[in-house]
């Protein structure tokens, strides 16, 4: 018995060591997006009915003078804010018979009455607040901790590599990828790692001249800071401290949020890269997990400390932003794509037409999610 509870509540149990971790990433996440939501939609006028964490039975709540009922429900996986006029949790446009059923009142402040621009403030504050979250965390990491950087050279070139066959010598020194300049290491990785075979464009500084080589990185297997195995898309060169003289970069509150920006822009540009990269088969599926994966990734977070579970809250939340902005009914692009063709036919798409993107989008969702689910149980 004394095992069993020492395997579940121990830091290094199920509970402490990998639940607790999991549940406070997911719910910071869920939490920002529909807060996004929530400040947005109140600012245009519209009325909330509701803001819950989690679906399913609710646990607790409270209803706040505006008569909006937070809560906290079983299933924590996902949230909603459910506004004034929403007949269902996908937020997806009420027949007339259901607008017909509210009072004058409610018609006033329902989400479906409103503007085209309120209802897309709304629906797009989700993700933006996402992105906004990677920039605070990346901001306070920044100005807490600095960054390590290492100079753009060539130590070492791996034998049989697409560097060595490119002719990349040891010595040289990065200026750019495939037109972009370059002034770390991490510069050159970031702009290698999600390109595998594809032909990419070095400038090389070489005994005071450039060169210009071409190769295409292919993927290796290596392990992440979380000692996840990862796949990453590599030309075969290595740095040293001799030649790299890493340095530790420092940043006043400015310069951190400067810096934030930048790298979360970095993440959002991979991410996306990642996913039509995916969508046309050339990432690996496996790369792609879902909520095990997510659980076991901040077990793994939270054993190196909080400043690694913060930064798996930041990685996460630019995923969910993007995930969301995809044009697919119910996610909020979907809705934002429906905005779109409302604003330029000036009328709402048809109750019929609706219905049926809502449903197949519907069906695609599930189908990615069991998708996921699979990879984390079975598929990798």
């Amino acid at each position: 018995m004394n095992e069993i509870l020492h395997a579940l509540f121990s830091t290094q149990g199920f509970v402490l060591g990998t639940l607790v971790p999991f549940l406070f990433v997911l719910t910071v996440v869920v939490f920002v997006h529909e807060m996004g939501h929530y400040l947005v939609g109140r600012w245009c006028g519209i009325g909330v009915r509701a803001f819950s964490i989690g679906f399913g039975p609710e646990l607790f709540g409270f209803n706040d003078s505006h008569g909006t009922r937070w809560k906290l429900c079983a299933i924590p996986l996902g949230g909603y804010v459910k506004f004034v006029g929403d007949m269902n949790a996908t937020s997806s446009q009420p027949t007339s018979e259901e607008i017909e059923t509210l009072t004058a009142e409610e018609r006033k402040v329902a989400f479906h009455t409103q503007p085209i621009w309120k209802r897309a403030a709304t629906v797009v504050a989700g993700p933006l607040f996402n992105f906004l979250l990677t920039i605070v965390v990346f901001s306070v990491l920044f100005t807490a901790y600095g960054r390590y950087v290492a100079e753009p050279m060539v130590a070492e070139v791996t034998a049989d590599s697409p560097a060595a066959k490119a002719g990349i010598l040891p010595g040289d020194r990065f200026v750019s990828v495939d037109g972009n300049k370059v002034e770390t290491f991490g510069d050159v990785q970031r702009l290698v790692s999600g390109r595998a075979d594809d032909a990419i464009t070095f400038v090389m500084l070489r005994d005071g001249r450039e060169v210009t080589v071409t190769a295409a990185p292919r993927l290796m297997e290596q392990e992440d800071a979380l000692g996840n195995k990862v796949k990453v898309a590599v030309i075969g060169v290595v740095n040293n401290k001799e030649l790299g003289q890493p340095r530790l970069i420092t940043y006043t509150p400015v310069g951190a949020v400067a810096a934030a920006v930048e790298e979360t822009g970095h993440v959002i540009q991979r991410t996306g890269q990642f996913l039509q990269r995916f969508v046309v088969g050339r990432e690996d599926k496996c790369q792609l997990g879902g909520p095990v994966k997510i659980a076991d990734m901040a077990g793994r977070a939270a054993k190196l400390g909080f400043e690694w579970l913060v930064q798996l809250v930041a990685l996460l939340s630019v995923g969910i932003g993007i995930l969301n902005l995809l044009p697919i009914p119910p996610l909020d692009g979907g809705h934002l794509l429906f905005y779109g063709v409302e604003a330029v036919i000036r009328r709402p798409v048809s109750e019929r037409m609706m219905e049926m993107a809502y449903r197949a989008g519907l069906l695609l969702v599930l189908c990615f999610m069991g998708f996921v689910f699979w990879n984390d149980l079975f598929g990798c």
